[in-house]
């Protein structure tokens, strides 16, 4: 099992106001994951979730 971290490759989500890092305090996790409220818009930062379905295809076509 992974241990808890203070740091992500995922800073975007962070940037973006959609994670908070809390570290491995456990008051700071409960505290936050009762009261964490993501602020604006979630964007897709990470493209819109079809790029499966665009390789797929591809490796269909090829044979």
């Amino acid at each position: 099992m992974d241990p808890l971290r203070d740091t992500t490759e995922w800073v975007e989500t962070v940037e973006g106001g959609w994670n908070v890092l809390v570290g491995a305090e456990s008051e700071k996790i409960v505290g936050m994951a009762n009261d964490f409220e993501p602020e604006g818009e979630q964007r897709e930062v990470f493209g819109d979730g079809k790029a499966g379905e665009v390789i797929a295809k591809i490796i269909k076509e090829a044979f």
